[in-house]
């Protein structure tokens, strides 16, 4: 029997998880609702045996994916590695999907091997908004976007910066820099034809709510009409007390892992 690696692309609604992380209690058992907790009893289900799931990154509680990914080594060579599409949604909740499982080689790490994730941050800022839009967007009333200074405010984050002012208290991270490819705000129709705000930002890797607090910031600048510079000089203190809130999770979703360009630092 051959051990193979398999690579996942993962979705999932993120509302009723405790983020992706499996969370154990001190006998071993699992501990609060997590995806990568969900993916893993599917593969028991189907192994027999205890598999390890690795993904990509971890998302906060409430915070949703479209490209999460994550590998495991498969103990058995009787499924063709595409048919665990098939095998793990059979036996996963329908808040977990998965869209895409392929074989990689055995060295293959769905964390260390990425060289950025790509993450989207969605805002409905109408006065209302349907029932199905509240559980993935931030609605922000009273509140009309100007794209012009949004993307300024967001033009200085590009290239290798210190990201300290945007990490939450608690970040155990090493480093606080970050290489960030880009940072831009766009607008695009939900599903009823409403206007959508939309951040998205790309980069080697992200300190804890890092994304969260940079929207919550940014729109804080553009809805007080905020100095151009404003941006630039939060950045530079490298102090959170002078970046703006933390916006709600349900508007964030980690859009996409890549895995083609350059390796940067974590």
């Amino acid at each position: 029997m051959t051990s193979r690696n398999i690579l996942l692309t993962v979705s999932y609604d993120g509302t009723d998880f405790c983020g992706w992380q499996r969370q154990d209690d001190k006998s071993g058992n699992e501990a609060e609702r997590t995806v990568q907790g969900e993916i893993e009893k599917a593969l028991f289900k189907i192994h027999k045996v205890k598999t390890d799931l690795h993904g990509s990154g971890r998302t906060d509680s409430g915070v949703h994916a479209l490209g999460q990914t994550a590998n495991f080594i498969s103990p058995i060579d009787s499924i063709p590695a595409p048919n665990y599409v098939r095998a793990l949604n059979t036996f996963l909740p329908d808040d977990v999907r998965i869209l895409d499982s392929k074989e990689v080689p055995l060295d293959f790490d769905a964390r260390f091997n990425a060289t950025s994730r790509v993450y989207r941050y969605f805002m409905c800022t109408c006065d209302t908004t349907s029932a199905d839009n509240m559980r993935y967007t931030w609605l922000i009333k009273n509140y009309t976007p100007n794209l012009e200074k949004l993307n300024h405010f967001a033009s200085c984050l590009r290239g290798e910066l210190d990201c300290a002012a945007f990490a939450a208290s608690g970040d155990l991270s090493v480093s606080t820099n970050r290489y960030i490819d880009n940072a831009y705000f766009f607008m695009q129709k939900d599903r009823w034809g409403n206007d959508l705000l939309v951040f998205e930002i790309e980069a080697n890797a992200f300190l804890w709510k890092m994304v969260r607090t940079l929207t919550g910031t940014l729109i804080n600048l553009d809805k007080y009409n905020a100095r151009e510079d404003s941006m630039e000089k939060i950045l530079l203190s490298k102090d959170r007390t002078k970046a703006g809130m933390t916006a709600p999770p349900q508007g964030l979703f980690l859009y996409k892992i890549k895995y083609d360009g350059v390796r940067r630092h974590v």
